[in-house]
């Protein structure tokens, strides 16, 4: 099925190694899919010199915007930045450490039909280590018995979305959960979702910044708050 337009864009966090490949890649997969596309990175706060690098790389690809946060103000704050600035008919989204490869997004463009919202990747191998490999496991299915979600696997940020179903939600959590959220209120919003397998690579620059005991912490007290506003208040 062929798109009118297409916006693509990458939250980042200290990925001045990784973030000019993806953006090389994501310009030349978008050339073949439409004419009307445009690239955005949320660059939120990084430390490293990733704003530098996106500075000189806007003069060179034209249909690149960058937005900057001046102190790093989570996760979901980017995602919520990215939708909020993504104007074209369908919105791409993938991280900026390179652990997936937006030529990938090929294979999502080719299942969308009229009956599609939501085109979202799962992953055909976790390229990770044992421990997050379990964490992730453990963490996937206990969303599953709390929520009857429609896609197998939560936090594979490599998503397609109608932005007729995206514009008017707001997300409000700034950390790891907002993936959940975004599916929530998605689902909410009647969308249609499909799932395609996607290749997952190992990271080659730096470290996850999420896996420490704040952030997972964190999650898990997201997550129940989430599980208290969409499980017991909907029913008050």
């Amino acid at each position: 099925m062929k798109i009118k337009s297409l916006s693509i864009f990458f939250p980042a966090y200290n990925d001045a190694k990784s973030i000019e490949e993806l953006i090389n890649k994501a310009n030349m997969v978008a050339q073949k899919i439409t004419k009307d596309y445009e690239i955005i990175v949320i660059n939120d706060g990084s430390k490293d010199h990733t704003k530098n690098i996106l500075e000189k790389l806007q003069k060179t690809y034209k249909k690149l915007k960058v937005i900057h946060h001046s102190e790093n103000l989570g996760y979901g704050a980017a995602l919520s930045a990215g939708f909020k600035n993504s104007n074209k008919e369908w919105i791409f989204y993938t991280d900026g450490d390179g652990q997936y490869d937006p030529k990938d997004l090929s294979l999502l463009i080719k299942n969308i039909n009229p009956n599609t919202d939501v085109v979202n990747g799962y992953k055909l191998r976790r390229a990770d280590n044992f421990i997050r490999k379990i964490l992730g496991y453990l963490y996937n299915s206990f969303l599953h018995l709390l929520y009857p979600i429609p896609i197998k696997d939560v936090d594979c940020d490599f998503r397609l979305i109608r932005r007729s179903k995206i514009k008017d939600i707001k997300l409000n959590n700034s950390g790891g959960s907002v993936c959940l959220e975004l599916i929530l209120k998605l689902q909410e919003n009647r969308a249609r979702f499909i799932e395609v397998g996607v290749h997952h690579y190992e990271r080659m620059h730096g470290h996850s910044e999420f896996f420490n005991v704040k952030n997972v912490f964190n999650l898990v007290i997201q997550t129940c708050v989430l599980y208290v506003r969409y499980r017991i208040l909907r029913k008050i």
